[in-house]
């Protein structure tokens, strides 16, 4: 069983009471996923969030002509899977365990449930999952830039 204590490491909790945390635990539980595992394929219907305890997850993207590529690994402390909270509620990208990882992995239909009846729940979720969002769109950015190399000032 999930406690509040087991998601005070992880900064998505922290605009919530422990009341709150205590709500988030209720439908948490421990996952361990082996490390080659598929999590999620992109463009499938998504459901679920992990919170990254240990081990390290690729997420990945199909990029046509070229394959599956990269775009970012998480770790420790991260959070996996903010796509059950946009409609359509599809994976914007593919996730693999490229370690052994261990995490909490939320109910995220009774969490959208909870989220939508209670807008003081829902909306600090909904501002963690958009700072997640962010985080990951510039590290998408600088590898990117990594990759392709930034354009020539003249």
């Amino acid at each position: 069983m999930t406690t509040v204590e087991d998601l005070r490491p992880f900064w998505v909790f922290d605009r919530l009471s422990t009341e709150q945390r205590s709500v988030i635990a209720a439908i948490a539980h421990d996952v361990e996923v082996p490390a080659g595992t598929r999590l999620f394929e992109e463009g499938q219907a998504a459901s679920g969030c992990w919170l990254i305890r240990s081990g390290q997850m690729s997420l990945e993207s199909s990029i046509p002509g070229r394959g599956s590529s990269v775009v970012q690994t998480l770790g420790r402390g991260d959070l996996l899977g903010w796509s059950w909270l946009v409609p359509p509620h599809h994976w914007h990208f593919s996730a693999t365990a490229a370690t052994s990882v261990s995490a909490i992995e939320l109910d995220t239909d009774r969490l959208r449930t909870l989220a939508d009846n209670d807008p003081a729940l829902g909306y600090p979720i909904a501002l963690a999952l958009l700072e997640t969002v962010i985080g990951r769109l510039q590290s998408t950015r600088a590898r990117l830039l990594d990759l392709y190399g930034s354009p020539r000032v003249r």
